[in-house]
């Protein structure tokens, strides 16, 4: 009786254990087409081969276990599927594999984890998520991989769709070919992070649809969401990342967005009662959701016949093309703009917000500041609140035409477009003649006032407050033009302590870095020109003027400036990790030891220059991008600093010659430094030489080799043809990093310093090819690659916190 006793319970006990394990494959099991499946601990989810729809091919793929009807949710092998059923799934200490068969072990698909894996297991979660991680990490939200990080046609709760900034990971849907057929097809739904971020629709490379932008508690042009038990929206705009995502009430709700391969988003619900999915919300339901059916200016209603009409103001652009149901090319405005002579703002209601790609936005503002700041802006065409719950804080600006406007309904949202005057004011005759009289003795008596504020302000400038022209004449206004918050110089000294040498933080080219603290609390960083400093009031002009007018989060900003006798003063958002510099080239240092960190800086770099190049309102070309002058907040993210030397670029100029070279040798191209010509590809190849620096820890000017005289350009060039990159890379990232990876980020830092401009990509071909696997070309010889005899004393291991003794500024170099 008690044998009998003993053999029920280890039964019993080897049942439950098998049971708990069900959800697991650990490194010693696999899965075997037709055999076995995993299923997740409450039996959600499951795990295995199948074939969709009357192909014959395999697929590994996770389906819903407890509906009957087989739902596909996620495929490994979408593209690269198996024509037998002999494929084998397993696991190693660094990925989930399939392999064709026991026999060949061809790797079909791999989830390429990043790291080494002591004790792995994959296990299918209850959410639907397949991980891999480490054994001892159970309960916890440590994975080296996850499925959710690769969708596919179809989003689950738990899900995030928008992108992760520092790592480059991109969340985004994309349909099937065919229901036979689950590889990538014609659509992707994806969150565009250019100005305020939206999700957007693409079909191939055009764009087929958006959301608009999310207005506190749903997307604009989206219906208001009415409350239900099923699910809330959730939309997460921080420095770190952005994605949309959707979290059920009730785990025990079975739902799925999906991405059909006819390019429709819909929400589905299951309903156990009839067994079937049912529609619980359709996007796209109509031609006006369609991107840019209307054109610039346009408003696209399905109610309407014609659907689509002009803005107030505006009248077609081609009218007979209008009359003919073309309405691609828009509108067109019927008075033009005159900034600054009473241009205003009309109100338009129950709109879906224009296009925002080209937007700017700031989150704290109210309407009314929102307001003032478009209308300084001559380019500024129309401004909105972005949160249209609580107190309506938000604003945002659009500076191009208005593209993608749907109205009018309900649940649309209010947009102020820029009118000329005579546009703003629809009734004549007494209304006007009465305005004009009021109008006659508010100039007369504001012309009054100016003209006693403009003496004031005479005096007050000629006293010692005044900037100088490339002539030696005062401009009186140029503290108005420069449009930032002015600082007294008390206010200064009081900050800095007196510019206290134990407040110094470092001195560039221009003058000294002073921390300072404002009577808040706020830090601040405080540049001194120096009276024999090289920057003169063109170039202090310049970097004030430029950097005022610029938002992104990998360029520093600028707060204020102080021009008071002969004091020129700049006033930056405070860097308490000091430069790149300081920490790349210190030995002693080990912040940037790892490969994460000195990804990351490489990335935001690679984004900063990008907004300078393309997306900012002027094209800027750095012309000084330096390690001296990328500084790191308290995060270890990098900020483009120093604005001086900056050029901007109107319309679709690209490049400049100029009779006066500026930069730091050894990040200058040759067609620059020779020639005097500058574009930005010049940005491009000072952005490869410090990536190669990165990677190397070594300064390009001051690299020695004991086997030749080349610079670092030309040690990477000899070991990337020579295949001897470990050579290259910094000892201290190579137990911290993925060698394919930084092998990756060379071959991207050779392809910007190649010697004539045309073959460099442009930065968004950079940024592309860091945050994807596409294909790189080979990278044609490096700028400057020659032998050459370096003196010692053209090194330093001087490391200031703005810039460092061994870059040397150069300012009357003239062309050949």
């Amino acid at each position: 009786m008690m044998e009998l006793v003993i053999f029920s319970t280890i039964l019993l006990l080897s049942f439950f254990t098998n049971s708990a394990a069900e959800d697991l494959l650990s490194i010693n099991q696999t899965i075997r087409d037709g055999e076995s499946n995993i299923v997740s601990a409450n039996n959600e989810f499951e795990l295995g081969f199948f074939s969709p729809g009357s192909s014959t091919n395999r697929y590994v793929g996770i389906w819903f276990k407890k509906i009957s009807y087989r739902t596909i949710v996620w495929v490994a092998n979408r593209d690269a599927p198996l024509n037998n059923t002999s494929g084998i799934l397993r696991i190693d200490n660094k990925a989930i594999s399939l392999f064709d068969n026991d026999t060949t072990n061809t790797i079909i698909w791999s989830s390429n984890a990043s790291r080494f894996v002591s004790n792995p297991v994959a296990q299918l979660l209850d959410t639907g998520n397949l991980v891999f991680r480490d054994k001892k990490d159970d309960g916890s939200q440590n994975f080296v991989w996850q499925s959710f990080d690769y969708m596919g046609d179809t989003m689950l709760p738990g899900m995030k769709l928008g992108k992760n900034l520092v790592t480059g990971q991109e969340w985004c849907l994309s349909s099937w070919k065919s229901v036979d057929d689950p590889s990538p097809g014609s659509f992707v739904h994806r969150m565009d992070t250019h100005g305020y971020p939206q999700l957007t629709l693409w079909k191939g490379s055009k764009l087929h649809a958006r959301s608009g932008p999310w207005v506190g508690n749903r997307f604009s042009g989206s219906p208001i969401p009415k409350s239900n038990m099923i699910y809330m929206n959730e939309f997460v705009l921080e420095q770190k990342e952005i994605y949309y995502a959707a979290r059920l009430f009730n785990t025990s709700t079975k739902t799925r967005f999906m991405l059909t391969m006819n390019g429709h988003l819909q929400r589905l619900i299951w309903n156990s009662q009839n067994q079937e999915w049912t529609t619980y919300l359709t996007l796209l339901a109509g031609d006006c959701d369609l991107y840019g059916v209307c054109g610039p200016y346009g408003t696209c209603d399905i109610t309407s016949s014609p659907r689509c009409s002009c803005l107030r103001g505006f009248n077609p652009k081609i009218p007979e093309k209008w009359e003919a149901a073309d309405w691609t090319n828009g509108c067109v405005r019927i008075t033009p703009l005159n900034c600054g002579n009473g241009d205003g703002f009309f109100k338009f209601s129950g709109v879906k917000l224009p296009d925002t790609r080209h937007s700017w936005y700031n989150l704290s503002m109210n309407l009314q500041e929102c307001r003032s700041m478009c209308l300084k802006n001559c380019t500024c065409t129309a401004y909105s609140n972005i949160n249209v719950e609580k107190d309506g804080k938000g604003c945002l600006l659009w500076f191009e035409e208005l593209m993608d406007i749907k109205g009018y309904t309900e649940d649309g949202q209010d947009i102020y477009v820029r009118m000329s005057a005579s546009e703003l004011d629809g009734k004549k005759g007494s209304r006007m003649k009465r305005t004009l009289f009021i109008s006659i003795f508010a100039v007369l008596a504001a012309i009054s006032a100016l003209i006693g504020l403009y003496l004031f302000k005479k005096k007050k400038l000629n006293k010692g407050g005044t900037l100088l022209n490339g002539e030696g004449r005062s401009n009186s206004n140029e503290e108005q033009d420069l449009e930032l918050p002015f600082f007294e110089f008390k206010r200064i000294v009081n900050a800095t302590g007196n510019f206290c040498h134990s407040n110094k933080v470092g001195e560039g080219g221009f003058g000294p870095v002073y921390k300072g603290v404002l009577e808040d609390g706020q830090q601040i960083a405080v540049k001194r020109l120096s009276e024999n400093s090289r920057q003169g009031v063109d170039e202090f002009k310049n970097e004030v003027s430029l950097i005022a007018k610029l938002q992104h989060r990998n360029l520093v900003s600028l707060l204020g400036y102080c021009i008071e006798e002969e004091e020129r003063i700049l006033i930056y958002e405070y860097m308490p990790n000091k430069s790149l510099d300081s920490y790349l080239f210190d030995k002693d240092t080990s912040m940037l030891a790892d490969w994460p960190r000195r990804y990351n800086i490489i990335n935001g770099l690679a984004r900063g220059l990008l907004y300078l190049h393309q997306d900012s309102k002027l094209r800027i070309i750095h012309r000084d991008l330096k390690g001296s002058n990328v500084l790191l907040d308290d995060e270890m993210n990098p900020k483009i600093s120093d604005f001086g030397m900056a050029r901007s670029f109107g319309g679709s100029q690209t490049e400049a010659n100029t009779t006066t070279v500026v930069g730091t040798y050894g990040y200058m191209p040759p067609e620059y430094v020779i020639d005097g010509v500058f574009s930005t590809k010049s940005d491009v190849y000072s952005f490869g030489v410090l990536v190669l620096e990165m990677v190397s820890r070594k300064r390009n000017r001051c690299f020695e080799h004991p086997d030749h005289n080349l610079n670092l350009l030309g040690h990477a060039w000899r070991c990337f043809n020579g295949e001897q990159l470990e050579e290259l890379i910094d000892e201290a990232i190579l137990e911290s990093s993925s060698q394919c990876e930084v092998f990756r980020v060379i071959q991207i830092g050779l392809l910007c310093v190649q010697e004539y401009p045309e073959d460099r990509p442009d930065m968004s071909s950079v940024v592309l090819m860091l945050n994807s696997k596409i294909e790189l070309p080979e990278p044609q010889k490096p700028g400057f690659f020659t032998e050459r005899k370096r003196h010692r004393k053209d090194c330093s291991n001087s490391t200031n916190m703005l810039s460092s003794s061994s870059d040397y500024s150069i300012t009357t170099v003239g062309p050949r």
